[in-house]
């Protein structure tokens, strides 16, 4: 009984987990980690208003975890209460490593595509940003941190009205299928399409046959800003294309 009581952690043990040193590396990592979390906060509000799958408490809890793995390697010497028997190399360097390429695994889980549309590219860099800016809080570059935060939201909310501003062209994915017995060319497509304002950009093109039925995919792009017609009258236009069974239409995006 008395060996099994030896065991046990004495009251010296457990109050140097509460020696000042401790308690104030403590408070030290849980401002980076309240700080932290507010700047992954402040980043994910904009996926969260746009009704995006990652939002405030994905780009809260990326944010802070990442600072938490970088703050505790800055306090080696309070590890463990103080008491470590062995020595503790700690490398911030390997426990970014470690991060980043976690990270980039969780990105990619957020990236889809149907067709020629690709979503989640935006959210998938944020999140990203997120990590890194968890990254810098855990190093002390606190500054840096709320810079990049700003940056990042500035990025996914005011670099898409500029951009709406800017010259652009518009770009429709388009899915025909055609009766059976219906094998268009490609010069009349074309034709079709320049008449409408838009043209067939080169290496879209994809032919599949399905129960004897040729189906067509591509993407046709607009000339200019003001050039070519709302999808709306687009799909009235296919509708009463010759030899068209069904169609489908959406803009290509990222």
């Amino acid at each position: 009984m008395a060996n099994l009581l030896s065991d046990f952690p004495s009251i010296e043990d457990l109050s140097a987990f509460w020696s000042a040193s401790v308690v104030t590396s403590n408070l030290l990592v849980f401002f980076s980690l309240f700080g932290a979390l507010l700047l992954g906060l402040l980043v994910g509000y904009e996926r969260s208003y746009r009704g995006r799958a990652a939002g405030m408490r994905t780009y809260g809890l990326v944010c802070m975890a990442s600072a938490a793995l970088t703050v505790i390697v800055g306090y080696p010497g309070d590890w463990y209460g103080g008491q470590a028997t062995i020595g503790l190399g700690a490398d911030p360097t390997r426990v970014i490593q470690g991060i980043v390429t976690g990270i980039g695994f969780l990105g990619a889980g957020v990236i889809s595509r149907d067709g020629f549309n690709i979503s989640g590219l935006t959210t998938a860099a944020s999140i990203w940003a997120a990590a890194v800016i968890g990254i810098l809080v855990g190093v002390g570059f606190y500054l840096a941190a709320i810079l990049l935060s700003l940056m990042s939201a500035f990025c996914m909310v005011g670099v898409p009205r500029i951009a709406a501003s800017l010259p652009s062209r518009t770009a429709i994915a388009i899915d025909l299928r055609f009766r059976e017995g219906w094998a268009p060319s490609e010069d009349e497509l074309r034709a079709a399409a320049i008449k409408r304002g838009y043209e067939i950009a080169r290496g879209s093109i994809a032919i599949s046959m399905t129960n004897g039925k040729v189906v067509w995919h591509f993407v046709a792009v607009a000339f200019d800003k003001s050039s070519g017609i709302p999808i709306s009258e687009l799909a009235q236009e296919l509708g009463k294309f010759e030899g068209v069974e069904s169609f489908n239409l959406a803009h290509a995006r990222n």
